[in-house]
């Protein structure tokens, strides 16, 4: 569903959003360790974000990557959007480039259906909301 640029930046985030304050930035190594993600992918990706702003980053011995109380607010669809575009929102299920509602394709009017409900779903959960069951080990942002 998502790219694997997307999942790495999706799961970064999560990671940032649980661990990183500005009290405590995270290194590249302890991300990408914390997600099971190449190093030198994350650090491109997070630069990505942190260009459109849902990411905030220091240079220097003390820096890091870490969330305020504004960019702590970023949704899913926020992070998805800024590292794949609308696409997964708005493009076709068999991949053509003119469908649409005047000339469908075969899934058009199914996928349109799924394809709102996954923007609602996305739009609606913040990355804070997955700290608590981050922290209990309910869920995991990397392979046991």
């Amino acid at each position: 569903m998502f790219s694997k640029t997307c999942t790495y930046a999706i799961r970064a985030m999560l990671f940032i959003a649980r661990h990183g304050e500005i009290d405590n930035k995270l290194g590249i190594k302890e991300i990408a360790g914390g997600i099971d993600a190449p190093e030198h992918f994350i650090a491109k990706i997070l630069q990505q974000l942190s260009k459109k702003g849902l990411v905030l980053s220091l240079k220097g011995p003390s820096g890091g990557f870490y969330l305020d109380k504004k960019t702590g607010k970023c949704t899913l669809a926020d992070i998805v959007q800024a590292v794949d575009g609308d696409s997964l929102f708005t493009g076709c299920a068999l991949g053509l480039s003119h469908c649409s509602e005047q000339y469908p394709c075969p899934l058009h009017h199914e996928f349109k259906k799924i394809r709102k409900e996954i923007h609602e779903a996305l739009k609606s959960t913040r990355l804070s909301e997955f700290n608590e069951e981050l922290l209990q080990q309910f869920t995991y942002l990397k392979n046991r």
